[in-house]
């Protein structure tokens, strides 16, 4: 009788020792394929964020990209353009 009883707590101990493992090895899993999926959004954006830039790049190579540059940040015309001011009604005066 005691013989049993040994042998089922060191089954029940055994299978419950096995079953937490297993457990752990699948929470462990689901970490990991939720990083590889963080990873491939990241890598996604980044992939789209490169072509954007190319893009970019290849605009700004061409005149119309050079001029739209130059009249966005340094507030250029060409010449004979003529450049209209609007001020807000609510802007001081002069």
């Amino acid at each position: 009788m005691l013989k049993r009883v040994i042998i089922l707590a060191s089954i029940f101990i055994g299978l419950a020792i096995a079953l937490s493992y297993y457990k752990f090895e699948l929470d462990r899993i689901d970490r990991i394929n939720n990083a590889i999926r963080r990873s491939e959004e990241l890598l996604r954006e980044k992939r789209d964020n490169v072509r954007v830039y190319k893009e970019q790049v290849e605009f700004y190579k061409t005149r119309e990209g050079i001029e739209h540059l130059a009249r966005e940040q340094y507030n250029l015309v060409l010449p004979g353009e003529r450049v209209i001011l609007l001020r807000s009604p609510d802007a001081a005066p002069e």
